[in-house]
Protein backbone atom coordinates (compact mmCIF):
# COMPACT_ATOMS: atom_id res chain seq x y z
CA UNK A 1 0.00 0.00 0.00
CA UNK A 2 1.34 3.42 -0.98
CA UNK A 3 1.32 6.05 1.77
CA UNK A 4 0.88 9.73 0.93
CA UNK A 5 2.26 12.46 3.17
CA UNK A 6 -0.32 15.21 3.69
CA UNK A 7 0.62 18.50 5.29
CA UNK A 8 -2.31 20.36 6.76
CA UNK A 9 -2.92 23.96 7.76
CA UNK A 10 -5.37 25.01 10.46
CA UNK A 11 -6.14 28.62 9.57
CA UNK A 12 -7.05 29.68 13.10
CA UNK A 13 -4.54 30.52 15.84
CA UNK A 14 -7.20 30.13 18.54
CA UNK A 15 -6.56 27.62 21.31
CA UNK A 16 -10.24 26.67 21.07
CA UNK A 17 -10.41 26.55 17.26
CA UNK A 18 -13.41 24.70 15.86
CA UNK A 19 -11.36 24.12 12.72
CA UNK A 20 -8.73 22.27 14.72
CA UNK A 21 -11.55 20.03 15.98
CA UNK A 22 -12.67 19.56 12.37
CA UNK A 23 -9.10 18.70 11.32
CA UNK A 24 -8.91 16.07 14.07
CA UNK A 25 -12.14 14.53 12.83
CA UNK A 26 -10.95 14.53 9.21
CA UNK A 27 -7.71 12.80 10.15
CA UNK A 28 -9.60 10.15 12.09
CA UNK A 29 -11.95 9.53 9.15
CA UNK A 30 -9.30 9.61 6.40
CA UNK A 31 -8.22 6.53 4.44
CA UNK A 32 -5.26 4.77 6.02
CA UNK A 33 -3.04 5.61 3.05
CA UNK A 34 -2.94 9.26 4.17
CA UNK A 35 -0.33 10.26 6.75
CA UNK A 36 -0.84 13.71 8.28
CA UNK A 37 1.51 16.35 9.69
CA UNK A 38 0.37 19.80 10.77
CA UNK A 39 2.27 22.73 9.31
CA UNK A 40 2.25 25.42 12.02
CA UNK A 41 1.73 29.07 11.09
CA UNK A 42 1.55 30.92 14.41
CA UNK A 43 5.23 31.77 14.74
CA UNK A 44 5.75 33.40 11.35
CA UNK A 45 6.64 37.09 11.17
CA UNK A 46 4.67 39.19 8.71
CA UNK A 47 5.89 38.60 5.19
CA UNK A 48 7.86 41.34 3.43
CA UNK A 49 9.86 41.18 0.19
CA UNK A 50 12.75 42.51 2.28
CA UNK A 51 13.21 38.92 3.51
CA UNK A 52 13.41 37.35 0.05
CA UNK A 53 17.20 37.23 -0.02
CA UNK A 54 17.45 35.75 3.49
CA UNK A 55 14.41 33.91 4.81
CA UNK A 56 14.05 33.67 8.61
CA UNK A 57 14.19 30.17 10.17
CA UNK A 58 10.42 30.00 10.73
CA UNK A 59 9.73 30.60 7.04
CA UNK A 60 12.42 28.14 5.96
CA UNK A 61 10.79 25.51 8.20
CA UNK A 62 7.40 26.28 6.64
CA UNK A 63 8.67 25.79 3.10
CA UNK A 64 10.58 22.66 4.09
CA UNK A 65 7.40 21.17 5.57
CA UNK A 66 5.48 21.84 2.36
CA UNK A 67 8.25 20.36 0.23
CA UNK A 68 8.19 17.21 2.37
CA UNK A 69 4.43 16.89 1.73
CA UNK A 70 2.81 15.24 -1.25
CA UNK A 71 -0.46 17.09 -0.73
CA UNK A 72 -1.89 19.91 1.36
CA UNK A 73 -5.19 20.15 3.24
CA UNK A 74 -6.42 23.60 4.26
CA UNK A 75 -8.88 23.72 7.17
CA UNK A 76 -9.89 27.33 7.60
CA UNK A 77 -12.32 29.54 9.49
CA UNK A 78 -13.94 32.62 7.97
CA UNK A 79 -12.90 36.04 9.24
CA UNK A 80 -14.78 39.05 7.85
CA UNK A 81 -15.94 37.09 4.80
CA UNK A 82 -12.40 35.97 3.93
CA UNK A 83 -9.48 33.90 5.22
CA UNK A 84 -7.61 34.74 8.43
CA UNK A 85 -4.56 36.97 8.10
CA UNK A 86 -2.29 34.34 9.64
CA UNK A 87 -3.17 31.84 6.90
CA UNK A 88 -2.73 34.39 4.11
CA UNK A 89 0.63 35.36 5.63
CA UNK A 90 1.75 31.71 5.60
CA UNK A 91 0.72 31.34 1.96
CA UNK A 92 2.64 34.50 1.08
CA UNK A 93 5.78 33.13 2.74
CA UNK A 94 5.40 29.74 1.06
CA UNK A 95 4.87 31.16 -2.42
CA UNK A 96 7.84 33.55 -2.38
CA UNK A 97 10.43 34.59 -3.48
CA UNK A 98 9.18 34.80 -7.04
CA UNK A 99 9.95 31.56 -8.85
CA UNK A 100 10.19 29.51 -5.62
CA UNK A 101 6.50 28.82 -5.02
CA UNK A 102 6.18 25.78 -2.74
CA UNK A 103 2.55 25.21 -3.79
CA UNK A 104 3.28 24.79 -7.50
CA UNK A 105 1.38 21.72 -8.79
CA UNK A 106 0.71 20.35 -5.29
CA UNK A 107 -2.59 18.49 -4.80
CA UNK A 108 -4.71 20.53 -2.39
CA UNK A 109 -8.14 20.53 -0.76
CA UNK A 110 -10.05 23.23 1.11
CA UNK A 111 -12.59 22.76 3.88
CA UNK A 112 -13.77 24.75 6.88
CA UNK A 113 -16.22 25.04 9.74
CA UNK A 114 -17.97 27.89 11.49
CA UNK A 115 -20.87 28.26 13.87
CA UNK A 116 -22.71 30.24 11.18
CA UNK A 117 -24.94 28.69 8.53
CA UNK A 118 -22.72 29.52 5.56
CA UNK A 119 -19.96 27.33 7.03
CA UNK A 120 -16.95 29.30 5.66
CA UNK A 121 -18.23 29.35 2.07
CA UNK A 122 -16.86 32.84 1.39
CA UNK A 123 -13.52 32.14 3.08
CA UNK A 124 -13.12 29.03 0.97
CA UNK A 125 -13.92 30.97 -2.18
CA UNK A 126 -11.28 33.56 -1.28
CA UNK A 127 -8.74 30.85 -0.50
CA UNK A 128 -9.42 29.05 -3.77
CA UNK A 129 -8.61 32.24 -5.67
CA UNK A 130 -5.27 32.54 -3.88
CA UNK A 131 -4.43 28.88 -4.45
CA UNK A 132 -5.31 29.17 -8.13
CA UNK A 133 -2.72 31.92 -8.49
CA UNK A 134 -0.24 29.70 -6.61
CA UNK A 135 -0.90 26.94 -9.18
CA UNK A 136 -2.04 24.39 -6.60
CA UNK A 137 -4.03 21.50 -8.10
CA UNK A 138 -7.26 21.90 -6.18
CA UNK A 139 -9.93 19.31 -5.54
CA UNK A 140 -13.05 21.13 -6.75
CA UNK A 141 -15.66 18.63 -5.52
CA UNK A 142 -17.12 17.73 -3.19
CA UNK A 143 -17.36 21.13 -1.56
CA UNK A 144 -17.67 21.04 2.24
CA UNK A 145 -19.07 23.91 4.31
CA UNK A 146 -19.48 22.64 7.85
CA UNK A 147 -21.73 24.28 10.46
CA UNK A 148 -20.03 23.46 13.74
CA UNK A 149 -21.52 22.79 17.15
CA UNK A 150 -20.25 20.95 20.22
CA UNK A 151 -22.96 18.30 19.99
CA UNK A 152 -21.96 17.35 16.45
CA UNK A 153 -18.21 17.43 17.27
CA UNK A 154 -17.93 16.37 20.94
CA UNK A 155 -14.12 16.25 20.90
CA UNK A 156 -11.21 13.88 20.37
CA UNK A 157 -11.89 13.70 16.63
CA UNK A 158 -15.36 12.23 17.14
CA UNK A 159 -18.38 13.05 14.95
CA UNK A 160 -21.71 12.33 16.62
CA UNK A 161 -23.99 12.50 13.58
CA UNK A 162 -23.72 9.50 11.26
CA UNK A 163 -24.65 11.39 8.09
CA UNK A 164 -22.04 14.07 8.77
CA UNK A 165 -19.49 11.39 9.61
CA UNK A 166 -20.20 9.60 6.34
CA UNK A 167 -19.98 12.84 4.38
CA UNK A 168 -16.61 13.77 5.90
CA UNK A 169 -15.27 10.25 5.36
CA UNK A 170 -16.37 10.47 1.73
CA UNK A 171 -14.69 13.86 1.41
CA UNK A 172 -11.40 12.43 2.63
CA UNK A 173 -11.71 9.43 0.31
CA UNK A 174 -12.22 11.81 -2.60
CA UNK A 175 -9.16 13.76 -1.43
CA UNK A 176 -7.10 10.56 -1.44
CA UNK A 177 -8.28 9.81 -4.97
CA UNK A 178 -7.49 13.37 -6.06
CA UNK A 179 -3.96 13.06 -4.66
CA UNK A 180 -3.41 9.81 -6.57
CA UNK A 181 -4.68 11.32 -9.83
CA UNK A 182 -2.55 14.46 -9.57
CA UNK A 183 0.61 12.67 -8.51
CA UNK A 184 0.22 10.18 -11.34
CA UNK A 185 0.50 13.04 -13.82
CA UNK A 186 2.64 15.44 -11.79
CA UNK A 187 4.84 13.43 -9.40
CA UNK A 188 6.51 15.41 -6.65
CA UNK A 189 10.16 14.58 -7.10
CA UNK A 190 12.73 14.67 -4.32
CA UNK A 191 10.60 15.35 -1.25
CA UNK A 192 13.24 17.14 0.78
CA UNK A 193 14.43 20.56 1.78
CA UNK A 194 12.95 23.53 -0.03
CA UNK A 195 14.95 25.87 -2.23
CA UNK A 196 15.65 29.11 -0.41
Amino acid sequence: MTTYKVGYFVGSLSSTSVNRALAEALIRLAPEELEFAEIPIGNLPLYSPDYDADYPPEAVALKDAIHRSQAILFVTPEYNRSIPGALKNAIDWASRPWGQNAFDHIPAAVIGASIGQIGTALAQQALRGVLSFCNARQMTAPEAYIQFNDTLFPGDGQVADESTKAFLAGYMTEFRDHIVRVLTVLPREGLSAAPR
